[in-house]
């Protein structure tokens, strides 16, 4: 009935791809061995540096998703039957772990909750208890998206150190990274890694890794390395090697202009823009929830993530209000996945987003629940309209 018009899509990705970049990626093939091509590698490369905030790691893009980027991680610094703690918070960190026990690696869970983040102090203690080293590596996300939690990464690290333990520690940074602050380096993550499709705003299919000084040591006799994933392989001289093989070219030019628009904004500028939509966002849940019907699936305000927010449908059965948005809205938003499946509603808030966005997409919500009788409290999106004005006030 209304959806005529661009649709909106605010699912936690893939994220709306912004037209420059699609624009760049509207080209004719280049050599991929010289030329162009090279230069553009080596650039984004050197800007992935500046994204990751690290000066020691060296990185490396991968023709590949998360999933992918996961496997290279793991396999590039861990031999078979080596053990590594996975830190539960969500879907994202099980299946990374899901994918080191299909490789041969021993997976230990850290019990957590899908309504919090990873407590730092559980963290301590079970690497003190370790007391032969047997952990190789712990490994976590600082966003999870089926949650939507988001995890304090530079406490984790404390807590490594304070449990005096040798594991590398790696971070998934595939729903952070562009969106809120990640300092590789000062935070002494030893491994990284990210993908194109969420906050860093172009098409999937491209993987990257930020690996730092530990991270090679591991390597120098990981038993699990294998030829496309190999680190070692890529950093020759070859070009064509950088990729092990024929380079993704049209997504690395989309990529390149999706890089010069967020370092054009200037990553503190990005940060504070998704704060303050976010933010929005999360006004309106608040007052949503008045009603009864509907909860934060997070339930700290510190741990809810600027990418995306979750939130709990326990009063009614949110198919039909996804469906009503998207159908007579024209609006796209995201269901709950995993253990909460079926539960609730996830709203993507990442990467090329605006404020009109947002507050269509509220709009569009807030709509259904009237139109469907669903109980809520009502104002939810004028109190985003006032979350962003005063957050516009401050920033002058």
């Amino acid at each position: 009935m209304l959806a005529k018009g661009r649709e909106i899509l605010m699912i936690p990705g893939p994220t709306n791809v912004p037209d420059e970049v699609l624009r760049a990626m509207h080209r004719p093939a280049i050599d991929i061995r010289q030329g162009p091509l090279v230069e553009l590698t080596d650039r984004c490369l050197a800007d992935l540096k500046a994204i990751f905030r690290t000066e020691t790691a060296k990185t490396f893009i991968y023709a590949a998703n998360g999933h992918g980027t996961w496997e290279a991680a793991l396999s590039n610094t861990l031999s078979p039957g080596d053990k590594v703690l996975v830190l539960d918070c969500g879907r994202f960190a099980r299946g990374w772990g899901e994918i080191a026990s299909a490789l041969g690696v021993d997976v230990e869970v850290l019990p957590g909750s899908w309504r919090s983040a990873v407590d730092p102090d559980a963290l301590r203690a079970r690497l003190a208890a370790d007391t032969h080293g047997t952990i190789k590596a712990v490994m976590t996300v600082q966003v999870d998206t089926a949650s939507g939690v988001l995890n304090d990464i530079p406490a984790l690290r404390r807590a490594i150190d304070a449990a005096g333990h040798p594991a590398l520690f790696m971070v998934d940074t595939i729903a952070s990274l562009g969106t809120a602050p990640f300092e590789m380096d000062a935070w002494g993550v030893d491994l990284a890694i990210s993908a194109a499709q969420k906050g860093l705003m172009t098409p999937p299919g491209l993987g990257f890794i930020a690996a730092g000084p530990r991270a090679f040591e591991a390597h120098a006799s990981a038993k699990l390395r294998t030829a496309y994933w190999d680190w070692t392989r890529r950093l020759g001289d070859e070009h064509y090697m950088k990729y092990c093989g024929t380079p993704p070219e049209h997504l690395l030019f989309g990529f390149r202009q999706a890089l010069d628009l967020l370092l054009d904004e200037g990553l503190e500028a990005a940060f504070r823009r998704h704060a303050a939509l976010s933010g929005a966002v999360k006004a309106a849940i608040a007052v949503w929830a008045e009603g009864g019907a509907i909860e934060f699936n997070i339930l700290e305000p510190a741990e809810r993530s600027a990418s995306v927010s979750v939130f709990l449908t326990p009063g009614f059965d949110p198919a039909g209000l996804r469906r009503f948005c998207e159908e007579v809205c024209g609006v796209t938003i995201g269901g709950t996945i995993g253990e909460i499946a079926g539960q609730g509603i996830r709203i993507g808030h990442m990467g090329h987003v605006n404020a009109p966005m947002i507050l269509g997409t509220l709009g569009a919500i807030e709509m259904g629940l009237q139109a469907l009788a669903i109980p809520h409290g009502s104002g939810g999106v004028q109190a985003a309209v006032t979350h962003l004005a005063d957050a516009v006030a401050r920033a002058r």
